[in-house]
């Protein structure tokens, strides 16, 4: 399965910011630590003209007024959403001459020799890609930000995952931008094509939700646990005075019942001081040990809340594509047998026909490759002794 996110590390905000306000017409002085930005007057941009100083970093310390950029800052947040609503759509043309022919992954690992693979295409398809902003976070500490694309065909609503690296390299900063022009698709049928596209996102992403949820929960059983050997040895304290209360009040009976009038006044006054600290320090202990008992359920609700996840997506543009699809012939040879071997292509998509071993019918893949074309297609488990 294809991963087709791009990070937001601190490189890609820079590089993205910088573009974004050389666009707006705004200049920027940068410093080694700092960027100095003039924002003209009448810049088509909510950012308040002027002078604006930047820090690529978490705490801008050096000057109050300076504005932290990096990827969870306000300000970069803003010059992200502000970025999209100027340009929420676009559409990309995928030629052939975009894209190398693609090997199929059952020949990769191959011992059959590829002499020649052709692509003839026959009409155009359109798909859309939308853009999210993917970010996972805990209230806590936790905080990853990615932009993810999700490919689908228009016509068969088929996730296209190749697709989607293709447009993520097309359209990258150092890539060629896509056209912001009108998109022939009515909104309707993006509309249509928006729910499956996130819920394939969030199919896609359950795994890197998992890691961070694990590394959540291995914080918040850290935290718990710290807490717990806290409240441990403030129990143990407080069962140490209550101990020693418990004995002075004993020692001050027997004066009262042993001592003179004036010895059993005083005993009995200090007695009562006592007495009341030790009811203090007895319901005290009472507390602690019913809250170990029952595990500290509101500290430990507390903790979990805090160290919940929170997952967010945001499409941010939508762009049309449109590709191209047809046939491919890939000329195949093993010793003296010679074979060719068609099936369905798309620019940018790769192949889009399953191809079966001849033999047993199995689908080859990366994970089942073709061992060879001797009596057909065949492979690993079907191909001949000689030829594995």
């Amino acid at each position: 399965m294809t991963d087709a996110a791009v990070s937001v590390t601190q490189s890609a905000v820079e590089r993205f910011t910088e573009q974004y306000l050389r666009s707006l017409g705004c200049g920027i002085d940068v410093h080694e630590d700092k960027w100095e930005v003039t924002v003209p007057d009448g810049a088509d941009t909510a950012l308040s003209s002027g002078e604006l100083t930047l820090v690529p970093a978490d705490d801008p310390t050096e000057e109050e007024s300076a504005e932290p950029l990096h990827p969870e800052s306000a300000l970069f947040q803003q010059i992200l959403s502000e970025a999209g609503e100027r340009c929420p759509t676009g559409t990309l043309s995928i030629e052939t001459e975009d894209t190398e022919v693609e090997v199929p992954a059952w020949l990769e690992n191959s011992v059959v020799e590829v002499e020649e693979i052709r692509f003839t295409p026959y009409y155009d398809r359109t798909a859309v890609v939308f853009l999210f902003q993917l970010s996972i976070e805990t209230v806590s500490e936790y905080q990853r930000e990615f932009l993810r694309a999700i490919a689908v065909d228009t016509r068969s609503d088929e996730c296209l995952p190749k697709l989607e690296e293709v447009f993520l390299r097309l359209t990258s900063l150092d890539g060629n931008p896509t056209t912001s022009k009108q998109l022939e698709l009515e909104k309707s049928d993006i509309r249509a094509l928006l729910d499956p596209a996130q819920s394939q996102l969030l199919e896609r992403i359950q795994g890197l939700v998992d890691e961070v949820h694990e590394e959540a929960s291995r914080a918040a059983d850290a935290e718990v646990e710290e807490y717990r050997q806290m409240q441990q040895q403030r129990i143990k304290e407080v069962e140490e005075e209550h101990s020693n209360l418990s004995s002075k009040i004993d020692e001050l009976n027997e004066a009262i019942n042993e001592g003179d009038q004036e010895e059993r006044v005083r005993a009995l006054k200090q007695r009562k001081e006592l007495k009341s600290d030790y009811d203090e320090i007895d319901a005290e202990l009472s507390d602690l040990r019913e809250r170990r008992d029952q595990g500290f359920p509101e500290r430990q609700r507390e903790i979990r809340e805090r160290h919940a996840l929170d997952v967010r997506t945001t499409p941010l543009t939508v762009t049309q594509v449109e590709y191209e699809r047809g046939e491919i012939e890939i000329d195949l040879k093993e010793d003296e047998t010679v074979q060719t071997v068609t099936a369905g292509y798309g620019s940018g998509v790769g192949i889009t026909e399953a191809v079966r071993c001849s033999s047993c019918n199995r689908e080859l893949s990366d994970q089942n490759p073709l061992r060879s074309i001797k009596g057909g297609l065949r492979c690993t488990d079907c191909a001949p002794t000689a030829s594995r």
